[in-house]
């Protein structure tokens, strides 16, 4: 006699097994993500000859000479235990780049410290020597006429910035009119600026003290200021208006920081920069060659 088809049914349900290992799936997934993170990390971390060059040079452009050393490279060769090779090479020529860079500014070094192969270094020595000789036409030009107290000298790698800052001497409260002493002061520069080629950026700027009626806000008050440079130039000294430009920067490059009358009035200034026409990475060496 068959059995009842019910207990046929009951007999071929059988009780599922539990797997217990399917944490591995997820492990062996995590291991594989990890795997293919060091592969990432170990590529990216062989040097580039080329792109590493570049970075050196950066490096040695960018460093303040007024900076502490950084710490990391501090020390003897112990502090870069666990470098790679080339991570090495990276760590301890960037050690030597800024021992360089503080010998220009603290001990007294010669700019020589620079790699005199490097052609940008020798280019900048070049731009420099030129940009000494605008400044020293500048500074005599003004001497003869007893303004050399008027204007203030400084090279950035930005060219030679020649600033127009003598207290109420230039422009004053809340006024973008050159007063008699300014406009002797830009005649007195304009033939150097018309014996050179570079462009020229006359920047206006003021002090943080609110402005009148007349003009909105500060920014439109530094703007005239250096519009009325630039217009002096062009109409009176004959500079070509194709070579300069106006630009003004309000209140927030301030040259003093106090709220005195000495600090306000010597932020009502005007500054007329001498662009350099060097290549950036050239440009980038001008502060580190100069005095």
């Amino acid at each position: 006699m068959s059995a009842p088809a019910g207990k046929r049914r009951r007999r071929a349900v059988e009780e599922e097994h539990e797997n217990n290992e399917r944490w591995l799936i997820s492990y062996s997934d995590m291991i594989t993500v990890l795997m293919a993170l060091f592969i990432v990390l170990f590529a990216i971390s062989q040097v580039d000859q080329d792109k590493y060059i570049a970075l050196r040079q950066s490096l040695a452009a960018g460093f303040n000479p007024g900076s502490q050393r950084p710490s990391v490279l501090d020390g003897t060769a112990g502090t870069m235990d666990g470098l790679t090779p080339a991570s090495r090479d990276v760590a301890e020529s960037t050690a030597s780049l800024v021992d360089a860079d503080q010998g220009l500014g603290h001990q007294g070094s010669s700019p020589k410290s620079l790699d005199a192969s490097d052609p940008n270094v020798a280019a900048a020595k070049v731009e420099l020597a030129h940009l000494d000789e605008i400044k020293e036409s500048m500074a005599q030009a003004l001497a003869d006429q007893g303004l050399q107290e008027q204007v203030t000298f400084r090279i950035t790698d930005r060219g030679l910035i020649v600033g127009l800052v003598a207290n109420d001497v230039f422009f004053a409260a809340e006024s973008a009119v050159l007063t008699p002493t300014a406009d002797r002061v830009v005649d007195t520069l304009a033939p150097t600026l018309l014996s050179i080629d570079e462009e020229i950026s006359v920047e206006g700027h003021a002090n943080t003290v609110p402005t009148s009626a007349r003009y909105p806000t500060n920014w439109e008050l530094s703007v005239d200021r250096a519009a009325k440079v630039v217009r002096h130039l062009v109409e009176t000294n004959n500079l070509p208006g194709t070579r300069v430009a106006a630009v003004g920067f309000g209140d927030t490059r301030p040259l003093e920081l106090g709220k005195d009358e000495a600090s306000l009035a010597a932020n009502r200034r005007v500054d007329v920069v001498i662009v350099s026409a060097a290549p950036e990475a050239v440009r980038a060496l001008l502060p580190l060659l100069a005095d």
